[in-house]
Parts: structure tokens; sequence; C-alpha cells
């Protein structure tokens, strides 16, 4: 291998160049407070799903196919993702990583600010219900291509030995951001129910367009990924012609449903901690609405954490392991998160959203980045990560709270704990099947 193409190795070690420390050190800066800040306006939008918009845009219906439409509009941005995935990896792996992640920040932040505006039904009757779904359509657009560029560019940019660790900042975003979310709206959720539900929810969406500014910011001064640039300059003609999305379903697609499949379980316990929980805590056992959302903050605090205990321990001993211990957590651990949250008894309710969150969920979720982004070559990284991860999201995190809704409509919290353990069994047996990748060279064929 030449000096050039050494220094370009991805995941090589970085010695004690401090250039290229502070160039890594920038890169899992601007990842962590990007993803920070389009998942603020992500989690703020589910949580709003569960406690806002019923009464605010169906308010002409009965409350429980209130909560239902509301989650199916959660549903939509959910949808929307794998759209994002495939445009934005596209754009992504053939032009670079940055220039995709500036645009779809500023989506997400006016997109977000929108939302802090629409007309509620009794001022505009559905209008305001159609524009949600069409800004959550943009959300979700934005968060699908997102992600698979932030890993993309984390993971090749990591020194030798520590791509889980590097990589799980990209996920570290999404606690911290919910974290944001939850802590605004239990803010504003101290006003008296008229006052929030007239105007106090319309704030934090507000406060979207200020922090996108700061975002997009940080984003500007990050470097792009020197192994991509590496191996744009040596594609062929032949290469640059075949778009990302054919080569990844084509020749792919087994990778896609492994990474897919096997990190459903973390985004439907995920997905179920921050919308249905949220309802069985407050109708279910009492618990007020911000006791509630301060609970599931506290318990994101700790999960940033988690993520990077779970990630560095995957780069030592593997991801299969740590992601299979996760799952198999999950599935002892669900019955009793339920459970615990409806009791009435705060300290259960911290207890459970600790366990579910930081202990089980960060198992799986914290080596993923790692695990999904070295599924896949450089020159279509981009798009092959983000299409695995969103509809890993879309059919864990997006379908989740319908589903719950569904079930305990018909016989309460114990069908959703059956639900939760079926996904966990699921990620179990895929992450079986996956090959390790934590040792692979990003220049060779990656692990299947």
């Amino acid at each position: 291998m030449s000096s050039t193409t050494a220094g370009a190795h991805a995941g090589a070690d970085v010695g004690p160049n401090p250039s290229r420390r502070r160039e890594v050190r920038k890169v899992i800066l601007s990842s962590y407070f990007g993803t920070t800040i389009e998942y603020y306006d992500f989690l703020l939008y589910t949580s709003a799903a569960s406690l806002v918009f019923g009464p605010v845009f169906f308010s002409n219906l009965s409350p429980s196919v209130a909560t239902i439409l509301s989650f199916v509009t959660l549903l939509v941005g959910y949808l929307a993702r794998p759209v994002g995935g495939i445009v934005f990896g596209h754009f992504g792996d053939k032009l670079g990583r940055k220039k995709m992640l500036l645009i779809t920040m500023g989506l997400m932040g006016v997109a977000t600010a929108l939302i802090g505006f629409l007309p509620t039904y009794s001022q505009a009757g559905s209008l305001g219900a159609v524009g949600l779904v069409l800004l959550r359509l943009v959300q979700g657009i934005a968060v699908g291509g997102d992600w698979g560029g932030s890993a993309s560019l984390s993971v090749e940019a990591s020194e030798e030995g520590k791509r889980g660790l590097t990589a799980s900042f990209v996920n570290m975003g999404a606690p911290s951001g919910a974290v944001l979310a939850a802590l605004v709206l239990a803010l504003f959720g101290l006003m008296d129910d008229d006052a929030f539900l007239t105007w106090g929810w319309r704030i934090p969406f507000l406060l979207s367009a200020v922090m996108v500014a700061v975002g997009l910011k940080i984003r500007t001064s990050m470097s792009e990924s020197p192994l991509f640039e590496e191996i744009a300059e040596r594609e062929d003609a032949k290469e640059k012609q075949e778009a990302p999305i054919v080569a990844v379903l084509k020749n792919h697609w087994r990778a896609v449903l492994l990474a897919s499949f096997g990190t459903l379980s973390a985004f439907a316990l995920q997905g179920l901690l921050a919308t249905y929980a949220l309802t069985l805590g407050v109708e279910g056992g009492g618990h007020s609405r911000s006791t509630m959302l301060v609970a599931f903050a506290v318990a994101s605090v700790l999960q940033v954490f988690g993520l990077g205990f779970y990630a560095h321990l995957s780069d030592r001993i593997g991801r299969r392991p740590v992601m299979m211990l996760g799952a198999v957590m999950g599935i002892v651990a669900a019955y009793p998160i339920f459970w615990m949250i409806q009791q009435g008894s705060t300290p259960m309710l911290y207890l459970a959203m600790i366990i579910g969150m930081p202990v089980v969920q960060s198992a799986i979720y914290g080596p993923s980045a790692a695990f999904i982004s070295e599924m896949f070559a450089t020159k279509y990284r981009y798009t092959g990560a983000s299409v695995g991860y969103q509809l890993a999201s879309t059919l864990g995190g997006g379908l989740s709270p319908l589903v719950a809704a569904t079930l305990a409509a018909a016989g309460g919290f114990p069908p959703v704990t059956f639900y939760i353990m079926a996904t966990f069994a699921v990620s179990l047996f895929i992450v079986w099947l996956a090959k390790e990748g934590a040792r692979l060279d990003l220049h060779a064929e990656p692990a299947l």
C-alpha cells in the first residue's frame, strides 16, 4: 500500500499525528451535536404526538381515536425515512457526506419550526392535520438522510480499534436530543392545560430554528471523509454510472436485511418508551405529564453513557456478543419494564426507564452504527447504511407505537410486552446469523 493510501486508510492507526486527531475529534463533535439537534426536532414531535396532537389537531374525535391518529402521523415520518436515506445516500455516495449533512439539518429545522405555526382543528378544521402530515414527511426525509452520512463519516474517520466508540457518538445524539425535547416539553407542561394546549406546546418547536443555526455552523467546520475521497478518485467510469441504491439492492440485499432486523428491537423499545409509555404512565399509573417526561429525560442522560460503554465494549469483544446480550436482556426485562410504569410509583417509574434505555436498549443501539456501516463498502456505505438503519427505524420505531396503541386497546399492556419480546427474539436470531465486523479492514470486502 502506498503512503498516500495508508494515510487515507479509515480505521488505520493515526498515531501521534495531532492534526489527524483534531480532525477525528471535529468529526465526532459535528456528528454528535448535529444528530442531537436533529433528534431534538424529531423526538419533540414523538412526545407531542403522545401528549398534544390528539386534542389539538383531532379534537373532533374520541380520545382513543385521536391518539391512534396522532401515532399515524408519527408513522408517516418513519415511512419517509427510507426515502430520505435513498435520496441523500445516493448523492452522499456520489458527491460527499458533508454536503448532504448540511442540507438534511436545514430541512429538519425548517420543518420543525413550521409545525409551531400550524392552525389547530378549532381554527382551521383539518387543514392543520394536513400540514402536520406534510411537515412530518419532510422531517422523516431529513432524518432518513442524516444518520447514514453521520455514521459513514464517523466510521471512516475513526482510529484503529475505536470504530464502535467513534460511531456511537452519532447515536448518542438521539438520547441527547430526547433530553432536550423532554425537558423543554416538561417545562412548558407545567403550564395549565388550556394554555399549554393553546400556545405553550408551540414554543419548543419554534426554538428549533435557533438550534439549527448553531448546528449548521458546527457542521460547516467538519472535513470530508478521507476514505470517501480516496475511493472517489480511483472509481472507474462504469462504477460512477451505477446508482448506489441499485448496487445495494442487487448485490447486498442480505446486508440490508441483517442490518435492519438485527437492530429492529432497539427501535421498537425506544419508540414505545417515548410514546406508549407516556400514555401508560399518565392514564394507567396516574403520573403527571411532567413526571413522565423528566423520568424519560433522566434515563436518556444515562443512556448517553450506556451507548458509549456498550460501543467501547464491542470494540474489545465484538459487536455480536454485545448486541446478543442486549437482546436476551430485552426478552427478560420487557414485561417488568411496562408493569412498573403503570404501578403509579415514581421510584418504579424511574427504575423502569433506566432498565429500558441505558441498560437494555443501549446494548443493541450502542454498537449499531458500526455494526451497520461495516456491512457496506465505502462507495455505497452512505446508501446501504441509510437503508438498513431507516428500515429498522420504520419497522421498529415507526410501527411500534401504533401496534402498542392497538394491542393496548384490546388487552392492556401485557400484549404490548409480548410484542416487544418478539422483536428482541428476532434481533437475537439475526445478529447470531451475521458475521463479526469489528476487525474488518474498510478497504476489504465488508462482513455479512
